[in-house]
């Protein structure tokens, strides 16, 4: 038995070391439930945890793995899962009250991979209210006078606090990666489709996806590897075979890639340190970033988004705001009210403009492994200023149902953490974390250099 902290080891290490016998899930279990104990009255992360039942699973991990019985790629690592994501053994409410104790009788699909995996279900991650934009109370690890972003908030601090190894996340703007940047960890959110929405709540079918949380760019792949699938319920799923992230991740790419930064009129929103920031990222990769001006098609794919999401969450809102108007919040409402005043025609012409910027980017990547962007305008936002930060800077990938990655590699002025984000093409997910990797590498080559 190792006498490190076991709540420090990656994923991909700990999954490695329970199915070698060098750890127990058991151990590893206590040792994250240790951490909450410790950081969790400040931080704030888990809407639903339940010791007895985590150690439990694990325990039962433990007890297969000594059967000598099959064991799966995650089989006894601790995962926390999004307040939005069903299971049938403890609540999932969805960031609200009115959905206070609910209980679904079936699992999402994704966790249904995850128990298929191996995982051990430690409980469920706070979400701002429906997934939308009021927040919770969660803190940034950090700096507990900062947010820790939205509306993924509980599932990005608790990999940042060293909670879990890996949290399930989503995104219908920039959900996953804007909480990422703001806590310091990996973020991505695979090509929509990847990953079934069944079982996951609803804002808007043509704009929700799933994606997680890591502490290395090896472990999120391994997570999208596991729960990635073709589900026919879910629309947007595609019946066809998923690219190996993890392959990809530890993969050298076959020549140096070719990335664009495209220059967006919203870009003045950019706090001066994160400019500094990213210049020094495009400097750094010695001449593989071409910089363009984005056209005004591009830069209207922001409100674009807004008009298809707001006319999604009125129609999905329905029921719940029909009878408990009173329980939403004011930024709920303010949706709901601004969806309906967008016409059918409004609305089918949003759809065609996201049909042809998905048939746009599919010719863009021809030429471009990569798209280099922020992943958000600066360091968290404080929670005294009322909302969880910005997510100009990932609506229009979202929109396209691109694959996006933030990477921790930047600190702000007030020593907090600052993501960079890549954008991938449709399908091609394992050519973007390859490229990631390089990316990485070569970073760390030049701070290496310069020390």
């Amino acid at each position: 038995m190792t006498k490190h902290d076991l709540s420090l080891f990656s994923a991909v290490q700990s999954a490695e070391a329970i199915q070698n016998g060098r750890i127990s899930s058991e151990a590893l279990v206590e040792a994250c439930l240790k951490r909450i104990e410790e950081t969790d009255s400040v931080i704030r992360a888990w809407a639903y945890l339940d010791a007895s039942v985590a150690l439990d699973q694990a325990r039962e991990m433990d007890r297969i793995r000594k059967a000598g019985r099959a064991t799966g790629p995650l089989h006894g690592v601790p995962v926390g899962l999004k307040d939005i994501v069903d299971t049938n053994d403890m609540p999932t409410q969805r960031g609200t009250t009115i959905f206070s104790g609910r209980r679904s009788e079936t699992d999402a699909r994704l966790v249904e991979h995850l128990r298929e995996a191996g995982a051990v279900i430690m409980g469920k991650t706070k979400t701002t209210e429906f997934a939308f934009m009021h927040p919770t109370d969660t803190t940034n690890p950090f700096n507990s006078a900062r947010t820790p972003g939205g509306s993924s908030s509980g599932s990005a601090a608790a990999v940042a606090a060293r909670h879990v190894p890996l949290a399930i996340g989503t995104q219908t703007g920039g959900s996953v990666i804007r909480p990422a940047s703001f806590c310091g960890v990996y973020g991505f959110k695979p090509t929509q489709g990847t990953i079934s929405r069944t079982g996951v709540f609803r804002t808007s079918v043509s704009l929700d996806q799933v994606g997680g949380f890591a502490n290395s760019l090896e472990d999120i792949a391994l997570l999208t590897d596991v729960i990635s699938g073709y589900d026919q319920s879910d629309p947007a799923s595609f019946a066809r075979p998923r690219a190996r992230m993890l392959e990809a991740a530890q993969a050298e790419v076959p020549v140096e890639p070719n990335i664009a930064w495209l220059d967006f009129p919203f870009d003045d929103r950019l706090d001066v340190d994160t400019v500094e920031g990213l210049d020094a990222v495009i400097d750094g990769l010695g001449g593989q970033v071409e910089r363009f001006s984005a056209s005004p098609q591009l830069s209207d794919l922001i409100n674009v988004h807004k008009t298809i999401y707001d006319y999604e969450i009125r129609q999905n809102m329905a029921e719940i705001s029909e009878n408990h108007w009173l329980a939403i919040s004011t930024e709920m409402q303010s949706a709901i009210n601004r969806g309906a005043e967008i016409s059918v025609t409004q609305y089918e012409d949003a759809l065609v403009v996201m049909a042809s910027a998905r048939s746009f980017f599919t010719e863009y990547f021809n030429d471009f492994d990569a798209i280099l962007a922020p992943s958000a305008k600066g360091e968290a936002v404080p929670l005294n200023a009322g909302h969880t930060g910005d997510s100009v800077f990932c609506l229009a990938w979202t929109l396209a149902g691109l694959p996006c990655l933030t990477l921790p590699f930047l600190v702000g002025q007030n020593d907090l953490p600052i993501g960079v984000q890549l954008i991938g093409a449709v399908e091609e997910d394992d050519r973007l974390l390859r490229t990631a990797s390089w990316v990485q590498r070569s970073l760390n080559a030049q701070e290496q250099q310069g020390e």
